[in-house]
């Protein structure tokens, strides 16, 4: 029975996508739209990603300088796995999973409350492919904004780490430095930037569906809303899996 409501779901999509992933009727109201949809969902979600970074930076640099005790790893190596972790899961997976909850519970509940409301049963009469026109300037301002957010929480996170070798005795402002410059590998940027793109994607796409298809009041924009983000998180790991298989190995 879960497989099957699974299957059906997942072919809803699918041609929920099919929708979306129209041309539009006009341009210039695609463009205008997209602007918008950049302002409120990725310029939008900067200070969240400005306090997180900061914070979680500055505790993955703590955590490793606390728990690296032994005198064979060298005291470079905090700066070096803080970058990494940054740089290959925090900045990209972790990131999304919370932007998932900020973001996708933005576009389901708008989406569905113009549902609830009968606007987008308006839009449909007057001939307008009412998927195409709400959704899509959705999913492509946020994709195209997510690699600016994970470029901005790599930097923040740098500077949580900085500031904690700075008014802290824990570990000296030149190892830490050292430690960002060791061993770096180009991929990984390109690795966390190809892993947003996806995740975009997935959250805004996967909330966008699940605000469309509301059916009943108030209470049903709620419950989608929360399975948009309940969906979104979950494909995100999914996906996290398979990127890190095929980018990674």
């Amino acid at each position: 029975m879960i497989l099957t409501n699974s299957l059906a779901t997942f072919g809803r999509y699918c041609m929920f996508m099919g929708r979306v992933f129209s041309a539009p009727d006009k341009w210039k109201v695609f463009g205008r739209r997209t602007i918008n949809e950049i302002s409120a969902l990725g310029i939008g979600s900067i200070p969240l990603v400005l306090v997180i970074s900061i914070f979680i930076g500055a505790v993955i640099t703590i955590q490793m300088q606390l728990n690296v005790t032994s005198p064979l790893i060298p005291a470079y190596s905090v700066g070096l796995a803080t970058r990494d972790i940054v740089l290959l899961e925090f900045s990209n997976s972790i990131l999304c999973l919370i932007l998932a909850g900020k973001v996708g519970s933005n576009i389901a509940s708008e989406i569905g409350t113009m549902r609830v409301t009968e606007q987008i049963d308006a839009l449909e009469i007057m001939g307008v492919n009412s998927a195409n026109y709400l959704v899509l300037p959705k999913i492509v301002g946020f994709v195209l904004f997510m690699p600016v957010l994970v470029i901005l929480c790599i930097g923040v996170a740098m500077v949580g780490g900085y500031l904690v070798a700075m008014f802290t005795d824990l570990i000296s402002v030149s190892r830490y430095e050292y430690g960002l410059q060791a061993m770096f590998q180009e991929w990984y940027v390109w690795y966390g930037l190809i892993k947003s793109l996806v995740f975009g994607f997935i959250i805004a796409s996967v909330a966008s569906f699940y605000g469309y298809y509301v059916k009943g009041g108030a209470l049903e924009v709620g419950k989608a809303s929360t399975n948009g983000v309940v969906a979104s998180s979950i494909l995100i790991l999914l996906f996290d899996v398979i990127l890190t298989k095929l980018l990674l190995q």
